[in-house]
């Protein structure tokens, strides 16, 4: 369905732009611990078992586990344990193992009996046409039934991968080169020329028949024996050392690594790493299953990257599923919860944040536009439960129009910035290097009723925020009831700005530290000159908001002299600064909060004109960002739709993992580590898919190198939930074919 849009300054998109909701694969990730002990996950060697049985070799030993269970069984005879150092399985379920004291082959019980005849380490075993082959430091030994021969073969003995090509050579990968071995004997292929480099330690057969070699280095793609091809971090391999190779049933590449798994689909590289994906950048082995699932064998673990078709709204579903469950607070705040240990969701707990009314009035605009597509009263009451947890921001400090940052029970302990006294020397310190610095030492006040405790010092980010919820709800999703609620509380939030010269006054008689929109600071006032644009976007757009709202003429009279008068007009010209100093994600975010209201509400040609125009001055400057927040509320100003492709991959992209994990991209190859456009932040040369990048919110940089907090928090989903309803709304997306 393409919903009548309520915007008056923007038709709808025309059915041409939709977007169809046609399921995509969604990748997810199961990691698996094999044995408490360390040894147990220090994992050497994968292979899968036509059966669908996993077989891991480990410092501890073998081990597997049957499809459908969860718990690994040891295989090796308890008497014989030790490290096992590679596994194989052949075409008849038959599963070999090399370790420290021999090759093993199962028995039909399923335990692991050893192969009289090689008493000697065994670190490689392939499977071969008629029989295995066992390789060790000690030599090689063919096995075929009960027979075993042992190879004179004028090989290095540093064995660590074999594959048999389509000709029935034997390709195996040593320290020293690779080595196809025929009827003939042994051929070597050394470093420079003929592979990459003498260090292989990984090879495959591909399904059109090529050899793969992966080398210290890259890898080299072998045709009739020779190299016919070269892959590098010039052509996008994430890492040059390969530690491990497999193909998938489509034909894809899996590549094992020291900082992850790499993927190559034919065109273009993908990296799962950190622990999203693995327990452990560090990959030993990959073995690819019949479903194209991934198990990815670490040193610390496995781990088993599958995907499976998903549409949008299924998605979208399953993130509104999570924010429900866990990330609803009292008195109906939304916000991350924090996970102790990292990761362990059922570990959460809520936290508070000094953006938390802000966060909460994003969530809000997204139940607004939900309810505006679907008319659930779902999304309609929960909606109006966090407009009420904006509204009760306000009235718990019991003033006449300050608005909290945030709320907690007055039990509450551990709050973010506890209250804190400084000496005043310390206080001079700081405001010598920030002239604008405020010294809070109450930042946490208690409510009338002593049931609540209220922080204080709220930002000019919070005002904004809330603003926009507030005109999404009433536009979108209030009904007559609600919108006489929204009416009064919005004229007493900005009275109280109005009545305080533009600025939001704490109850310590002062402006917070950064909510300031007078004209005699954003005008006159060189400390402010950083802020000075997005500030005057602000303020005009609260003004409008209040205007549209109440119809009072008195705020459009300053809202006019503002413009007029008092210079706003150039200062919005000025919104968006490309001032590398001062430059930040934060304020694309809250321009993408403010001008809507403009956008919408401005009746004024030549205005009109003026913001549509600062709007896509901003948009320039972040149109590479994939952002679906940013190119939809571009289509609102403009009336057409941008290109949205890298919107709609990044929601089909973007991770059901909420976990906020950390995730490096600094020791990647295949991309320039750069200080610009913000040199504050170290970044990545291109954009990354949301899949390789940490769960994040718009307010902060997308290119960031670092990102993510250790696993200790996971996010609410609203960064996904809101664009994603943007566009439904907007006729950007469609339906999905399910009618979800």
């Amino acid at each position: 369905m393409i919903p009548v849009c309520l915007w008056s300054w923007a038709a709808a998109p025309t059915p041409a732009a939709t977007t169809q909701d046609v399921p995509f694969a969604q990748e997810t990730a199961r990691k698996l611990r094999v044995a408490p002990s360390p040894a147990a996950n220090d994992v050497r060697a994968i292979a899968l078992a036509p059966t669908g049985e996993v077989w891991v070799a480990t410092r501890a030993g073998l081990f597997a586990l049957k499809p459908g269970e969860a718990t690994w069984r040891a295989a090796m005879p308890e008497s014989e344990a030790g490290p096992a150092l590679s596994v194989a399985c052949d075409g008849h379920g038959g599963v070999w193992a090399g370790a420290w004291n021999g090759l093993y082959r199962g028995e039909p019980d399923g335990t692991l009996a050893r192969v009289t005849g090689i008493d000697a380490p065994v670190a490689l075993v392939t499977i071969v046409p008629g029989g295995v082959r066992a390789m060790g430091p000690d030599g090689s030994w063919s096995v075929k039934g009960d027979r075993v021969e042992r190879l004179s073969l004028s090989t290095a003995t540093s064995f660590r991968s074999a594959t048999v090509d389509r000709d029935g050579s034997l390709w195996v990968a040593t320290e020293v080169g690779l080595y196809q071995l025929t009827e003939r004997g042994a051929h070597l292929l050394r470093g420079g020329r003929e592979v990459v480099s003498s260090s292989v330690r990984a090879v495959a057969t591909a399904p059109d028949g090529a050899v793969w070699a992966g080398c210290l280095g890259g890898i080299s793609v072998l045709r009739d024996g020779k190299r016919a091809g070269t892959i590098t971090p010039k052509q996008g391999l994430p890492c040059s050392s390969v530690t491990a190779l497999a193909f998938g049933p489509q034909g894809e590449m899996w590549v094992g690594t020291p900082i992850g798994a790499a993927r190559y689909g034919g065109k273009t590289w993908s990296l799962r790493h950190g622990l999203r994906w693995l327990p452990s950048d560090e990959v030993r082995g990959i073995a690819v299953a019949p479903d194209g699932a991934a198990w990815v064998a670490t040193s610390d673990g496995v781990s088993v990257i599958s995907r499976a078709p998903m549409t949008l709204a299924e998605k979208a579903r399953r993130f509104l599923e999570v924010c429900y469950a866990r990330h609803i607070r009292e008195p109906g705040l939304v916000e991350k919860v924090a996970l102790d240990p990292p990761g362990d969701l059922a570990s959460w707990k809520p936290r508070d944040d000094d953006n938390d009314g802000q966060y909460t009035a994003m969530y809000l605009a997204m139940e607004s536009y939900r309810y505006a597509v679907t008319r659930d009263p779902v999304a309609q009451e929960a909606a109006r439960r966090a407009f009420r947890a904006l509204k009760f921001l306000q009235t718990v400090t019991g003033t006449p129009g300050f608005v909290a940052r945030t709320v907690v029970p007055a039990n509450w302990t551990g709050m973010a910035d506890p209250n804190e006294v400084r000496e005043p020397q310390q206080v001079a310190d700081e405001r010598a290097r920030d002239p604008r610095s405020k010294y809070v030492p109450v930042r946490w006040r208690p409510s009338a009723d002593g049931e609540w405790l209220w922080k204080g010092d709220t930002s000019s980010d919070e005002i904004t925020g809330h603003y926009y919820g507030y005109t999404s709800f009433y536009d979108l999703a209030a009904n007559e009831e609600d919108k006489v609620e929204v009416r009064e509380h919005v004229r007493r939030v900005t009275d109280g700005i109005i009545g305080n010269g533009l600025t939001l006054v704490d109850i310590d008689g002062r402006h917070t530290r950064w909510a300031v929109w007078a004209p005699e600071r954003l005008t006159g006032d060189g400390n402010w000159r950083p802020e000075s644009g997005i500030n005057a976007v602000e303020i005009l757009s609260y003004l409008k908001t209040a205007h549209h709202m109440t119809g009072d003429p008195r705020y459009d009279r300053l809202y006019q002299e503002l413009y007029h008068k008092r210079g706003y007009a150039k200062l919005v010209d000025q919104a968006k600064t490309v001032d590398p100093a001062w430059r930040t994600h934060i304020d694309d975010e809250l321009l993408a909060l403010a001008l809507p209201a403009l956008l919408r509400h401005e009746a004024d040609p030549a205005k009109l004109q003026r913001y549509r125009r600062v709007t896509r001055t901003w948009y320039r400057s972040v149109d590479r960002d994939g952002c679906p927040l940013f190119d939809y509320t571009l289509a609102m100003a403009t009336g057409s739709p941008p290109d949205t492709h890298d919107s709609l991959r990044f929601l089909r992209e973007a991770p059901m993992d909420l976990v906020r994990w950390r995730m490096d991209n600094s020791r990647r190859e295949d991309i320039a580590l750069v200080r610009s456009p913000e040199p504050e932040v170290l970044q990545t040369s291109r954009l990354l898919s949301p899949a390789e990048t940490c769960v994040m919110r718009w307010d902060n940089h997308p290119f960031e190198v670092v990102q993510g907090d250790g696993g200790a928090t996971e996010s609410d989903g609203v960064f996904w939930l809101l664009p994603y309803w943007m566009g439904r709304y907007m006729g950007l997306i469609g339906e999905a074919a399910s009618g979800g």
